[in-house]
């Protein structure tokens, strides 16, 4: 006997809610292998943290269980996991050797990715767009993550002074709130690209991760939240090549 959605949403209804309190529960965990100094524990714990995030959307929708519990519920953990703990993960790790700048830096990061949560959230849910305005938390986290990570494969075990990691905190702050455009992959439309050229470039890059993690992961998150800005300086191009096409239209 088939069952009704209302049937199969009681059924399945705490399954994506386990994702999104996995999620928190890696959080947390960061916070506290933080504050114990293991920074390489806590910046893996937030990039688990982030597979969890994405799987339980996609349980809900998978179940069709979609509520707006489960949404409510996932960006309350989303800003422990990838605002609160990245926070204290910086701070603790780079931002503390610069005294008042540093923790405020890291106040700001926490700040904005509240606010950016809370702006995705309110957004009118109905546009079919499929990017992102604003830099996702995920990403934003992911990007201290692997830098974590990534000083860690070139030896630098302890806490890191850097002023390229203050300003980089900065600027992730900046990018969360502003209003560049980033590629959701969330629905990735076939009408851009082949399917099966997708799969082989998704096998290359799995090859290439899994060969050298820590720079392949620093670099592709580096390359990701350089698209933003850079999508919107090559649009504005485009935009400025065409303009003098359609003045002369006009004239004549």
């Amino acid at each position: 006997m088939s069952e009704t959605p209302a049937e199969m949403s009681s059924k399945f209804y705490p399954l994506p809610c386990m994702f999104t309190l996995a999620s928190l529960f890696c959080g947390f965990y960061s916070m506290i292998a933080s504050v114990n100094k293991d920074f390489k524990t806590a910046a893996i714990a937030i990039l688990v943290a982030a597979i969890f995030d994405g799987l339980d959307g996609r349980v809900a929708r998978m179940t069709r269980t979609t509520s707006q519990f489960g949404v409510e519920l996932d960006s309350l953990c989303d800003m422990v996991s990838f605002g609160v703990a990245p926070g204290l993960l910086a701070y603790l790790w780079a931002l503390n050797p610069y005294g008042r700048y540093g923790w405020l830096a890291a106040f700001l990061y926490v700040a904005m990715t509240s606010l950016r949560l809370a702006r995705f959230n309110s957004q009118d849910t109905k546009s079919e767009s499929k990017d992102f305005v604003g830099l996702p938390c995920p990403a934003a986290a992911a990007m201290i993550v692997t830098s974590v990570l990534f000083c860690h494969y070139i030896g630098i075990t302890g806490e890191v002074k850097h002023i390229s990691l203050l300003l980089l905190v900065y600027l992730l702050s900046y990018l969360m709130v502003s209003t560049h455009r980033y590629l959701s992959f969330k629905k990735p439309s076939a009408g851009r690209f082949k399917t099966f050229q997708i799969l082989v470039g998704m096998i290359l890059l799995f090859v290439l991760v899994a060969a050298e993690p820590e720079i392949m992961l620093f670099l592709i998150c580096l390359l990701y939240i350089a698209s933003g800005p850079g999508m919107a300086v090559y649009s504005r191009i485009r935009g400025l090549k065409k303009e003098p096409v359609s003045s002369h239209h006009h004239s004549s």
